[in-house]
């Protein structure tokens, strides 16, 4: 152990593979991920005490707390040197408080050097008010600081491998995987999972008002054929034979709903072993509900009144309800998705009629055969590129369109290989259905409807 520490008391030393948290006699050992761990002799450190015990957290001094004491604990955010006196915002979960730290107390000038960003540390001292032009209106504690009488470092970081404020979302995804624990420190990422929480209480809260019981399922059970591959799982006790996880509760709320529970909701976790996409990944979270004799209406109530309290108590909005009700035809024929997304314009109109006698056969050709035309104008967006039309056609191409006609207006004049085609009636119509102005694109569909639809709804949303 001299070897590691150094013979005399007080002396620092680093230590590779520490054992956490251990205090013998007047020695303190402590370790950390990714930090540089050391140990104190208390002795040398009168002010180093073992208590871990704080009286406030980061974000709950202020003005009236001025004159009284304080002992906090947390993250260094950042260390500025004026003159030679520290100036340390120190980070909790909560948020931040400024520390001032005096050389002219010596035992805190020992170990300024020592006092590098996300260290931890722990500072007890006097709340002071702070001078009217140096108070920080952008914090919560900005009209107040500590000025700390006794430190302890409980660990000291090595420098961070990318930032820790929102500047880290521009470094490599592996990187901040790879150093995760400090990945999820970054305020952004904090907050994201204290928001996760909020909507879980919310809906645990609602769903218990609301008269159902939470009832937890087990995750090994008989593989069932369902919609997507199962993760398997081996028995140790039944060689060859597996247990599946589950793709959803559903047989278990089934079985309890036979049973008599009548109202179940559960937080979930589910397992599919299928490829990635935008809204789902290989294990996920769901909120599964079962009800007894309901009607549709009953579940329509139920779930707009959860969604209207998680969004109320997560986010403090108010939506209104009952939510808008729309048909499916009339969803894919406005917006090409059944599931539409109205936040903005381009809504898809039919001019079937309009191209029914067309001299453009491709139109009116896919009319006689039973199927429609549709177009939906893309305001101001005529100045796309070739590149970008390019990857519009592809798009289209892959939902099964042969092609993907457009028009532009653009200087007052109307652009496209297909309008030598089109009769002067016929562009009149879209001018005046579709409201083209100078600047704007049109994009047509032609086939059956609900290829029609998919299409153009999916155009709408490429970027």
């Amino acid at each position: 152990m001299n070897e590691l520490f150094g013979e005399k008391k007080g002396q620092l030393g680093k230590l590779e593979h520490p054992i956490a948290c251990l205090f013998r006699k007047n020695q303190i050992r402590h370790r950390t991920c990714h930090d540089a761990c050391f140990l104190y002799d208390a002795k040398a450190f009168p002010y180093f005490k073992e208590t871990m015990k704080r009286t406030h957290h980061c974000n709950e001094l202020r003005k009236a707390d001025a004159g009284s004491s304080a002992n906090i604990a947390g993250w260094i955010d950042s260390v500025r040197d004026h003159g030679g006196i520290l100036f340390i915002d120190l980070r909790d979960r909560e948020g931040k408080t400024q520390l001032v730290l005096d050389p002219e107390n010596s035992e805190l000038a020992k170990v300024f050097s020592q006092l590098k960003p996300e260290s931890v540390i722990q500072a007890s001292g006097e709340v002071r008010e702070r001078d009217g032009d140096t108070v920080n209106a952008n914090l919560p504690t900005g009209e107040v600081e500590i000025h700390v009488a006794e430190l302890i470092i409980h660990n000291q970081s090595k420098t961070p491998p990318f930032p820790m404020d929102d500047e880290g979302d521009r470094v490599g995804e592996e990187l901040r995987l790879a150093h995760r624990y400090l990945d999820l420190r970054r305020p952004k990422n904090f907050e994201t999972l204290k928001l996760r929480h909020k909507a879980s209480k919310a809906i645990r809260d609602y769903f218990d008002a609301n008269g159902f019981l939470d009832v937890e399922t087990p995750m090994l059970f008989k593989s069932t054929p369902e919609g997507a591959r199962e993760f398997l799982a081996p028995s140790r006790l039944n060689p060859g034979k597996f247990y599946a996880l589950p793709q959803s509760p559903q047989q278990y709320k089934q079985m309890l709903m036979v049973a008599g529970v009548e109202r179940y909701y559960q937080l979930a976790r589910c397992f599919r072993d299928e490829d990635l996409r935008a809204d789902r990944q290989p294990e996920f979270t769901q909120v599964d509900v079962e009800m007894s004799f309901i009607d549709r209406e009953d579940m329509y109530a139920l779930i707009e009144g959860l969604l209207k309290r998680v969004w109320q108590e997560t986010l403090g909005t108010e939506i209104e309800t009952p939510f808008l009700r729309m048909p499916f035809e009339e969803a894919m024929n406005r917006f090409g998705s059944d599931k539409p997304d109205m936040r903005f314009g381009l809504e898809i109109q039919d001019f079937s009629e309009t191209f029914r006698e067309s001299d453009f056969k491709v139109f009116s050709g896919t009319i006689a055969s039973g199927g429609s035309v549709k177009a939906f104008n893309a305001k101001g967006l005529a100045d796309l590129t070739q590149g970008e039309l390019k990857h519009l056609e592809e798009t289209a191409k892959s939902l099964g369109a042969k092609g993907l006609a457009f028009i532009k207006s653009e200087n007052g004049d109307w652009k496209s290989p297909i309008l030598k085609f089109l009769s002067q009636s016929e562009q009149d119509k879209l001018r005046e259905d579709l409201f083209v102005e100078d600047g704007d694109i049109i994009f047509f569909a032609a086939g059956d409807w609900e290829s029609s639809c998919n299409i153009l709804g999916r155009v709408r949303f490429v970027r």
